[in-house]
């Protein structure tokens, strides 16, 4: 009978149990299947080491929400505004992180967990090597303000510095800020710790050095940004990173990425000069210490 009503394509119209199964499955897999999350990083820097720790958390992050995210990196290298400008206009880019302002989260969906704990704002001054003896005798910030510093023209930095009267030359190109202190052009370049040491490293030619006895520290909150359209990306990575706080693995990496950087700061052999920040949104969480560093613990 069946043979028969199949011969006249009655039966043709409807699917079989396995191929019922493998359609339900196909639906599961599709809805499963990783979006692709464009992080601000560009394949060409993978082997810098300054991207490293926000990479491998936002891995970590993801991860823990249990989410269908992938992350990978963007394909081009290009200024830091330009960056800015393509996540705010959700053009082919979903994730930055970068230093808040509240301008900056205006624009853009901020995820209020400072991933570097504030190292950001914990700066040691890179100078030329000959100068060392001439930075010895500075203990305050008026000493410092009668130098020049460089930093980049769209960094918030630039403008908290200006904010505390500092004499700062801004510059469009990050590489050639180094090349303005090795020449003179400015007299020392303040670095966060987490950034300075492999600096020096990749920049060995310049003969620079750091400040012996200096550091200048501002609450500097470095966050994943993403586009506005896209709260459910930013509910997923804050979720992983709570995850991962409450967990320890968080502070695991952490330490895995700047423990020897932190100790190699020696912080409490250096005189702090605090600055103020105006420019950080009201609700930064300057008062939750569970998410800042801590020097005294060195985490």
């Amino acid at each position: 009978m069946a043979k028969a009503l199949q011969g006249h394509g009655i039966l043709r119209s409807y699917p079989t149990i396995q191929q019922y199964l493998f359609f339900i499955m196909l639906i599961s897999a599709l809805r499963c299947a990783a979006e692709p999350v464009i992080y601000s990083w560009p394949a060409t820097m993978l082997d810098d080491p300054r991207g490293h720790y926000p990479i491998a958390l936002l891995h970590l992050a993801l991860e823990k929400s249990a989410s269908h995210y992938k992350p990978e990196p963007s394909k081009r290298d290009q200024a830091q505004w330009r960056t800015l400008r393509q996540l705010e206009n959700g053009n082919g880019m979903d994730v930055v992180w970068t230093f808040a302002s509240a301008e900056r989260e205006q624009k853009l969906l901020p995820v209020r967990i400072p991933i570097d704990r504030g190292l950001l704002g914990w700066r040691l001054l890179l100078i030329r090597q000959q100068d060392a003896g001439r930075f010895a005798g500075i203990t305050t910030a008026e000493q410092l303000q009668a130098l020049r510093a460089v930093q980049g023209h769209d960094w918030p930095d630039l403008q908290i510095l200006q904010h505390n009267q500092f004499n700062v030359i801004p510059s469009t190109h990050y590489a050639g800020m180094f090349t303005m202190l090795q020449l003179g052009r400015a007299d020392y370049f303040p670095r966060s710790i987490s950034e300075i040491q492999s600096e020096l490293q990749t920049k060995a030619g310049h003969h620079l050095a750091i400040a012996d006895h200096l550091v200048l520290y501002y609450p500097a909150p470095l966050y994943y940004f993403v586009n506005p359209n896209r709260p459910q990306l930013a509910q997923a990575i804050e979720q992983g990173l709570r995850s991962a706080l409450h967990d320890g693995s968080m502070r695991q990496l952490f330490l895995q990425h700047f423990a020897g950087t932190i100790a190699q700061a020696e912080l409490a052999k250096r005189r702090v000069i605090r600055l103020d920040n105006p420019f950080l949104h009201p609700d930064t969480p300057l008062q939750d210490d569970n998410l800042w560093f801590n020097p005294e613990l060195g985490y």
